[in-house]
């Protein structure tokens, strides 16, 4: 048993971005744990003002290159909604799709490349070429079809050009549709072979009760719409976020920390499982069961096992839009609408990969930009690992220092964060 320790892990690998997990062991007790945001604060919430509705939709993709699509949705959700704008129902079905063509290359990217070499006491999934090299293969086949299907829709995944305020800036080919729906089907069965994958993986075994926070919806699994919903039984609209979600600043982080009706909240894959159990499709709910995911289920590890349920769910979710849009024809007049500038604040919501999303613009009566307000996923997240880390430190003492160590990170890689776009605590005015 471990009695006294500092365990300091500067730069946690296999994440995106900069964080430091700090823990202090003193007589067999936990003194002190934390996950320090160390990258220097981003400043996007103040240099997008000035800026035209056009050029803030733009711009705003680049706070994240792993989640384009969901800070585009975001931004023209909340830039249609203050310029009253509203977009074909043609419109609205390619954005679902491109949306699940981002989460599988976002989830697969953690199961496959970042999470899945801690199961194997791997350093990284370079060894793991030598020794699952089918499994590696199909992490990469995978990926590239989330990619790929949000290249089909608009234009490239990492800041998607084609999608702009009221539409598309291109004529979408059904041709491109059908090769796309072949490839999708061929990827549901390298998705079936990645639940028997995680099927054979211990997940460490760790539970603390907590609040799960995500949209939700009455009709579809609810990743680009719906109301924001509270497992402790609370749903507002998303108009309404500010009631709701309260930042706060910590002094050992460069990234806020959030909390709605208890100090902490957690959101992400686990979080719409949660929420969202019913709206997956038969195939995912299946695949949850076989992969042990019951609901409500509070075991932080077991993120990435509804990251692989969603990723299963979005396949077949891709082949249900395509054919619904292949069944009413591709019209070229639906590709957008026109836009006339005008004052007002929108605000978009959306589920990205890793939690709910939240962009909030005000414009001028040109379609300046005058204000703009982020919440980020990982930032919403960082009060919750850290709840879990307190936690779970003191069920792993009778390890080793290394033991302990390594827990630590599977920990905070099961909630899959994306540090950099977490980074701004800094506020400055425009004059």
């Amino acid at each position: 048993m471990v009695r006294d320790a500092k365990i300091n892990v500067h730069h946690l690998t296999r994440v995106e971005g900069h964080g430091d997990i700090v823990a202090e062991i003193r007589d067999g007790r936990l003194e002190d744990v934390k996950f320090a945001v160390v990258e220097a604060p981003r400043f996007f919430e103040c240099f997008l003002q000035g800026h035209s509705y056009e050029e803030v939709v733009h711009i705003a993709p680049r706070i994240c290159g792993i989640c384009s699509v969901s800070h585009k949705s975001a931004a023209l959700k909340a830039t249609e909604s203050a310029l009253s704008v509203e977009v074909s129902r043609q419109t609205r079905l390619l954005r679902l799709l491109a949306f699940n063509g981002e989460v599988i290359g976002s989830h697969i990217l953690h199961a496959y490349f970042l999470a899945l070499p801690d199961f194997f006491d791997a350093p990284s999934v370079f060894p793991l070429v030598q020794t699952h090299k089918d499994s590696v293969l199909r992490g990469m086949r995978l990926k590239r079809l989330g990619y790929d299907i949000c290249e089909v829709v608009a234009g490239r995944h990492t800041h998607p050009v084609g999608m702009i305020v009221g539409g598309f800036t291109c004529v979408h080919s059904e041709d491109d549709l059908i090769a796309l729906r072949e490839r999708i089907v061929q990827g549901l069965e390298d998705m079936k072979e990645t639940v028997r994958l995680y099927k054979s993986i211990t997940i460490p075994q760790f539970e603390r009760e907590t609040e799960y926070v995500s949209l939700t919806h009455p009709d579809r699994y609810p990743f680009y719409e719906g109301a924001i919903h509270s497992s402790e039984g609370r749903t507002i609209s998303t108009s309404d976020y500010r009631t709701a979600i309260r930042e706060y600043v910590v002094p050992h982080s460069t990234a806020k920390h959030a909390k709605w009706n208890r100090r902490e909240y957690m959101v992400g894959a686990l979080a719409r499982v949660n929420n969202n159990f019913k709206l997956l499709s038969p195939t995912a709910r299946q695949a949850a069961r076989d992969l042990g995911l019951e609901v409500p289920c509070h075991n932080p590890f077991m993120n990435t096992v509804a990251q692989v349920v969603e990723s299963m769910h979005c396949l077949e979710d891709c082949v249900d839009l395509i054919d619904e849009m292949l069944s009413h024809g591709l019209v070229a007049r639906d590709e957008s609408v026109r836009v006339v500038p005008r004052a007002g604040v929108g605000i978009g919501v959306v589920e990205a990969p890793r939690g709910i999303l939240f962009h909030e613009y005000g414009y001028d009566d040109d379609g300046v930009c005058i204000a703009a307000n982020h919440v980020i996923p990982t930032a919403q997240n960082l009060a919750n690992l850290e709840a879990d880390m307190r936690e779970y430190v003191p069920q792993i003492l009778h390890g080793t220092e290394e033991h302990i160590t390594h827990q630590l990170e599977m920990l905070v890689r099961a909630y899959d964060p994306c540090i950099s776009c977490s980074t701004h605590v800094v506020h400055l005015t425009v004059r």
